[in-house]
This record gives C-alpha cells, sequence and structure tokens, in this order.
C-alpha cells in the first residue's frame, strides 16, 4: 500500500513545502488539486511545469494525480468538456503524473442519459490519454456516487486509459457498503480517496478514525497492505477552513492507514 496526501488539505501551499511534508511524514506520492487559484494547473507554462516536476523527482515523491473539474456527464456541447480533459491529460503528462481525475456532474438528468454522455466523452477522451501514458479516473461523486455508477461507465468505455477512482466517502452516502463497492469498481479501479467525517450532515474534515466512515472495510475489501496500489487522503479543508490543519495531522493519519492496513492482511 502506496500513501498519498491531496493538496485540498493545504490549499494555495507552495510546491516546495508539499513535497516537504510528503516526505518528513512518510508519504510517497501527492495528488494536486488542479485550479487557478493553485500553484499547479493547466495555465502553467512549460518551465513552470518542469520546474515543478523537478521538484518532485528530486527528492522522490510521486506526482499520482492531476486532480481536474471537467464534468464528463454534464449538459451541453462536447467540445469545452473534451479541450478540458485534454488539457488536464497534457498538465499530467509534462509533470509526470499517472493520473487525472474527472467528475461526473450530471445533475438531474436521466440517468441513462448522464451515463451515455459520460461514455462518449470518455470514449472521446482516451485516445489522447493513451498517447501522453496518462490514465483518466472518473471519481465516486455528485450524479454518479456509488461504485455501480461509476463502473457502468467506465465499463461502457472499455479503454484501459479509463478508470475509477474511489472516493469513500460517496460511496457510503449512496449506502453501498465497502465490499460491494470494490467488486464492481475493481476491475477499473486507479486507487482509493480516503477520509472521515462526523456524520452524513456533517461533512467537516475530520483525522482519520475520528469519524464515521468505514476505513478499515474499505482497506479490507482491497486486501489490506498486501494491496499495492494507492491510498491518498482527501481532507477537505479548502471548502471548511476552520478545520484542523493538515499538516499537524499527517504523521497520525499515516499511522492510522498502516494500522487498518495490517489489520485487514
Amino acid at each position: 500500500m502506496k500513501l498519498a496526501f491531496s493538496t485540498l488539505g493545504v490549499p494555495g501551499m507552495p510546491m516546495a513545502d508539499v513535497v516537504r511534508l510528503a516526505t518528513e511524514h512518510g508519504y510517497q506520492g501527492v495528488e494536486l488539486r488542479a485550479h487557478p487559484e493553485e500553484p499547479v494547473h493547466p495555465g502553467l507554462s512549460a518551465s513552470e511545469r518542469a520546474a515543478v516536476a523537478e521538484e518532485f523527482e528530486k527528492h522522490g515523491v510521486e506526482i499520482l494525480t492531476v486532480a481536474g473539474y471537467a464534468r464528463v456527464a454534464a449538459e451541453g456541447d462536447d467540445g469545452p468538456v473534451l479541450d478540458e480533459i485534454a488539457a488536464l491529460v497534457e498538465l499530467a503528462h509534462d509533470l509526470g503524473a499517472q493520473n487525472v481525475r474527472v467528475f461526473p456532474g450530471g445533475g438531474g438528468q436521466d440517468p441513462a442519459t448522464a451515463d451515455e454522455t459520460a461514455a462518449r466523452r470518455l470514449a472521446a477522451a482516451a485516445p489522447h490519454a493513451e498517447d501522453l501514458g496518462v490514465r483518466v479516473l472518473l471519481e465516486t461523486h455528485d450524479s454518479h456516487r456509488a461504485g455501480a455508477d461509476v463502473a457502468r461507465v467506465v465499463g461502457a468505455v472499455g479503454h484501459r486509459r479509463i478508470g475509477a477512482l474511489w472516493d469513500v466517502m460517496h460511496t457510503w452516502l449512496a449506502g453501498e457498503d465497502p465490499a460491494s463497492g470494490h467488486a464492481v469498481l475493481a476491475p477499473h479501479l486507479g486507487y482509493v480517496q480516503v477520509k472521515d467525517i462526523a456524520s452524513a450532515d456533517d461533512p467537516t474534515p475530520l483525522p482519520l478514525g475520528a469519524g464515521v466512515l468505514p476505513l478499515a472495510a474499505c482497506l479490507d475489501a482491497l486486501g489490506g497492505d498486501t494491496w499495492d496500489g494507492w491510498v491518498c487522503w482527501e481532507y477537505e479543508k479548502r471548502w471548511h477552513p476552520a478545520a484542523a490543519e493538515l499538516p499537524d495531522l499527517l504523521a497520525a493519519g499515516r499511522d492510522h492507514l498502516l494500522r487498518l492496513g495490517a489489520a485487514g492482511r
């Protein structure tokens, strides 16, 4: 099991400080939130991209994912969505990142229509991702909260460069138990995002193990510490500024995940 954290937990932090946090607290990778208000986004120049990649490479920390905000099931023309995904894929390639994260964003559409739109766009994006060696991962989120929802779309695409990102909070909110969620996502799974919250009505981020999410069951479903994939802590400080500071929690969070993984081996 390899551990990463998301820069959503340290909004606006310079990349050198992000890398330092990873190395000091025993995280092998980082998920970079790609947004204009962050240091990393598709508007970076070639030299700026190279500098970010060099900073991570110099310290042996992997850039796991460029976490974008393209909504592949959203209503409207395909062109702008495909352009957004292409820009994220190119950014990921230039940074040496393995993955790009996208959202469903289907809103209140008929589910079959949203599925078809998402699958069509992901299929159209796949060849460019293939050419650049990047995988596009559809997150369990919003209109496609359950693992079964995302697996339905990704399975319809049937391309190795299109996969799934399991956000354990959203599958829990959908009422899907971890074993069932993992079973449908496993053929497509890129990695897992973990977090903890107080309740379904209060998504304020908590230290791992201090809330209600079934993290032990999720890691058990993966195979405990025998699983050689990535687990990424997405601490949503950006949306909850009053929450505790993530840097103070990173060491304990790492230890908690390693304990759960060992217990589920």
